[in-house]
């Protein structure tokens, strides 16, 4: 809304008083004009026809006309310029006489009633106001007096007045007050102008006065004297004129030295600036030696570790005594545990420079929570703890994240809660809450009946290097590191991690992550077909496991007889009637008593098909006294839903019959691969784990050397190690990439360097791969089956091109192709291999003759395994399917009796392909 200026304010504030009170005085006095005219002719006409309906009676009763008409006719006269017309009618509505019989008069007479009229009333018109008043007859006076009761109608008087006159005297009052409230307007109007013209005249010289002044301007040309208060104001902009001037020339001083300050403090912030400058270059240098410090850390730890973890795992691979494999299981759990620590350090750096990122990969739910607790069950077993896993039943199991992150902070949770507890049990609950737009919020909670954490060092342990005190660190150990990393995970995860824990009441972690639900499902193999209706019992006293069994097996569809307790299970077993399919036996008090746990197994057997075992512990020779008492099988706990699903369901299925397991013997690839590493560990260890998978290995301590070979030697893969002398590995990767026969040969960086910004500049610099120290030997695998289909490719192509050397003699046991493409094409090595298993087959035969006689399933196994071996490169194709039938089979189960016919078989295929090479050798 727009604001009123000064003057329109005047003029309206004189105009709306005035007006608004005109009109109401105006509009007070013509109503009351028109109700007192209004009034006064009512009046009139009660005052003429009341005395006229007195004056009536006596001549009515007389019937004397005359009198009536000179009664009528002076009363209208008298009153003629307001009297229309004066009617008499007798009791019978019958007019008698009138003063004036107008035209309107029947129509009026119709309309009217007469009966019962014993006071005066009147009538309204636009022009007349009628009155009818009784003309009673009071000179009859009846036996018994009754003032409510008139006395007898003579007839009745009608006075018809005309309203003109008052409609005149209305009309005239209202053009009086229409004019006197003209005349206040047009007054209040000249008064008004003349108010605003009063102040309106000084104010604009003030107001131009102002203008000048803002416009810096000296004089105001205020000189003349004004009237009242303006002059006031006039002085009092003089004096602000005079102050201006003397304030402006006093701050233009104070602008100049306030230049000149302000000149100088720029010059000290460009002095700051330039500090700030060397400063943030120095701090980002430090940052630089920092990262460049981790990187160097993290290769010299990580390359002496892979070689003591990688020869560890070899040394596994040898026959050792109980006490080697003690030692074993020592130096490697100190080098897990070293390099769990190395992880930690570089996981945290990697959170500092927010260079750790999240996949987003597809992943099946209880596959992976079973990877962690196979993990972690050998350290609960130990400590005879009850791990145990509950997941619920409507968890989606197909989802799409990061498993590896995810995998971390549950091992993180549950090595800490194993670590911290003694006694009791270590419990794991996944549930869920479903979300809008596909996505989903796992609720997880790891549980323990540890030592529990005091309320003020509960908070100190999300903090780098945090510890619940300094008793449990010494006696505990671990590098502080962990739940730092698992509060950053879980939050890159969208969640939060929380802590509930008291001492000596055990400790519960809970968090929650975000995934989303995946378009595409995992096809789901679990033969849980052949388990529904399936007739079980179940026991399992320990709570938390025997829900998670529950809940498992309900989803299966079984029939359940669940019992918690020893009591409940024996009831069952005791009831003849129920013939079980399957018995299900948990931990019933510890492993220790296995007398007892074996007189139940004998209890319980008669009672059901299949009896199976779930222990605390991973104990191969346990399970085995416990499936020699009678039970089926021997399962170990935390339960894994897909192992135990397919044991529980393999008695009744047709297409995986019990012990139907077959081992398939690692094929060593025929490619040529350079191996380059300046530490002799690293190369030892990287050209064993090599040498079980391909065929010829080249080896280089440094980049120049592999450089060199480069040039000369054509490879399939070669695995460059980044830190070396002389010349490291990326800069012999661009040699090799530029000038050499290996332009187009994957170059896979062997590297200990954790980050992901170092990993993504290896492959920019030309690598194809990364294998990331201590070297891991499924990785290694799916490394060269990676990049080994091409080069296999090209070597089959060229081989086709190849004109075939002939073989060494004819039979149709030998497959002479093949036997070239295992050697890569080599006629000579062909050959070599050839006559090496020739030389071993007399000696093979005797072998196994021997053991026959015997029934030495070992022997025989052992010498069908090291002739299994030597034909896989022999091109001796029915040979070698023969030794993989037998070797499968006795490892299955060792009985002669089943594999009698094929090793007859092999022994006859053995003679014969022997003397086709002597026969051959007699005709030459």
């Amino acid at each position: 809304m727009t604001k009123l200026g000064l003057r329109d304010s005047v003029i309206a504030l004189t105009l709306i008083p005035t007006v608004i009170i005109g009109l109401l005085l105006g509009g007070y006095f013509t109503v009351n004009r028109y109700i007192e005219l209004d009034e006064n002719l009512y009046q009139q006409g009660v005052t003429i026809a009341e005395p006229l309906s007195i004056a009536l009676e006596l001549p009515l009763i007389t019937k004397n006309k005359q009198l009536l008409d000179r009664l009528v006719s002076y009363t209208h006269n008298k009153h003629a310029p307001i009297i229309k017309t004066i009617a008499i009618f007798d009791p019978h509505g019958k007019l008698i006489v009138t003063s004036n019989y107008h035209r309107h008069f029947d129509n009026f007479i119709k309309q009217q009633n007469f009966d019962h009229l014993n006071t005066t009333r009147f009538t309204q018109s636009d022009d007349y106001i009628t009155f009818f008043a009784p003309i009673i007859d009071r000179t009859t006076v009846d036996a018994k007096w009754d003032p409510t009761v008139f006395q007898t109608p003579l007839g009745t008087v009608v006075l018809q007045l005309n309203k003109d006159k008052a409609i005149i005297g209305q009309q005239h009052a209202l053009l009086i007050s229409t004019m006197v409230i003209l005349f206040a307007i047009i007054l209040a109007t000249y008064i008004a102008i003349k108010l605003s013209r009063m102040f309106m005249t000084p104010l604009t010289k003030l107001v131009l006065a102002t203008d000048k002044l803002i416009e810096g301007k000296r004089e105001t040309g205020l000189n003349e004297a004004m009237t009242g208060e303006f002059d006031l104001l006039r002085e009092g902009l003089n004096t602000i004129a005079h102050s201006m001037v003397k304030q402006k020339d006093d701050m233009q001083k104070n602008i100049d030295q306030a230049t000149s300050d302000y000149r100088e403090t720029l010059e000290q912030y460009e002095t700051q600036n330039i500090q700030l400058t060397i400063a943030k270059k120095d701090a980002q240098d430090a940052n630089q030696v920092k990262s460049d410090f981790l990187a160097k850390m993290s290769h010299e730890l990580r390359t002496p570790l892979n070689g003591v973890i990688g020869f560890t795992r070899q040394l596994y691979k040898t026959p050792l005594n109980k006490n080697q494999k003690d030692y074993l299981d020592t130096i490697e759990l100190s080098a897990n545990s070293l390099m769990t620590i190395i992880s930690d350090i570089l996981d945290f750096s990697k959170l500092e420079a927010g260079a750790m990122e999240l996949e987003s990969i597809q992943f099946q739910l209880r596959d992976t929570v079973n990877e962690v607790m196979t993990l972690l069950a050998p350290s609960a077993h130990d400590k005879k703890l009850e791990l145990s896993l509950l997941i619920g039943p409507k968890v989606p199991d197909e989802l799409t994240g990061d498993p590896t992150r995810f995998k971390q902070v549950l091992i993180n949770l549950l090595s800490n809660a194993i670590k911290f507890t003694e006694t009791g049990s270590v419990k794991l609950d996944i549930n869920h809450m479903q979300l809008k737009d596909e996505k989903v919020s796992l609720l997880v909670s790891v549980t323990d009946t540890g030592v529990g954490i005091p309320m003020n060092k509960q908070d100190t342990l999300f903090t780098p290097f945090g510890q619940a005190d300094s008793s449990i660190t010494r006696k505990f150990g671990g590098t502080g590191l962990g739940l730092i990393i698992t509060k950053y995970i879980v939050e890159a995860m969208g969640g939060r991690i929380t802590l509930n824990s008291a001492p000596g009441n055990g400790s519960c972690f809970s968090f929650n992550g975000f995934f989303r639900i995946p378009d595409h499902a995992f096809t789901s193999n679990l033969p849980t077909q052949s388990l529904i209706g399936k007739n079980i019992l179940f026991l399992e006293p320990h709570e938390h496991s025997h829900t998670a069994m529950l809940s498992l097996l309900t989803e299966w569809q079984t029939r359940i007889t669940a019992c918690s307790n020893e009591s409940e299970f024996l009831a069952a077993i005791e009831n003849k009637k129920v013939k079980f399919d399957i018995c299900i036996i948990g931990n019933m008090a510890a492993v220790d008593d296995m007398q007892r746990l074996k007189g139940y197994v004998k209890a319980v057997r008669e009672s059901t098909d299949y009896l199976y075992l779930i222990l605390n512990t991973v104990s191969h020779n346990m399970r085995e006294a416990f499936i020699g008492s009678g039970a089926n099988a021997c399962l170990s706990k935390p339960l894994n839903h897909r192992k135990l699903c397919e044991t529980l369901a393999a008695p009744y299925r047709l297409d995986h019959p019990i012990h139907n397991i077959e081992q398939v013997e690692q094929k060593i690839l025929p490619l040529k691969v350079l191996v380059v590493d300046d530490n002799d560990a690293n190369l030892k260890l990287i050209c064993t784990l090599l040498s079980e998978q391909v065929e010829l290995i080249d080896t280089a301590h440094n980049g120049s050397q592999a450089y060199s070979l480069c040039k000369s030697h054509n490879y399939d893969i070669i695995f460059m190690d980044i830190q070396m002398p002389i010349m490291d590995g990326i800069t012999a990767c661009k040699h090799i990439k530029e000038s050499s026969l290996n332009e187009e040969t994957p170059i896979i960086a062997v590297t200990a360097h954790a980050l992901n910004s170092e990993k993504e500049q290896l492959l920019k610099d030309g690598f194809c791969g990364y294998l990331t120290k201590p070297i891991d030997e499924d990785m290694l695998s799916q490394i060269i089956s990676e990049h080994s289909s091409q080069s296999l490719a090209n070597r089959e192509k060229a081989a086709a091109l190849i004109e075939i050397p002939p073989a060494p003699f004819i039979s149709n046991r030998l497959d002479w192709p093949l036997a070239l493409q295992h050697a890569g094409g080599k006629r000579e090595l062909a050959l070599e291999m050839l006559n090496m298993l020739l030389k071993s087959i007399p000696e093979t035969l005797m072998h196994l003759e021997q053991a026959t006689e015997t029934a030495q399933c070992q022997e025989i196994l052992a010498v069908v395994h090291k002739l299994h071996g030597a034909c896989c490169y022999t091109g001796v194709p029915k040979l070698k399917a023969l030794a993989e039938t037998i070797e499968t089979s006795l490892k299955s189960n060792c009985e002669l009796s089943k594999v009698e016919p094929e090793l007859f078989e092999l022994q006859d295929e053995l003679e014969n392909l022997l003397n086709d090479a002597n026969n051959t050798e007699t005709r030459r």
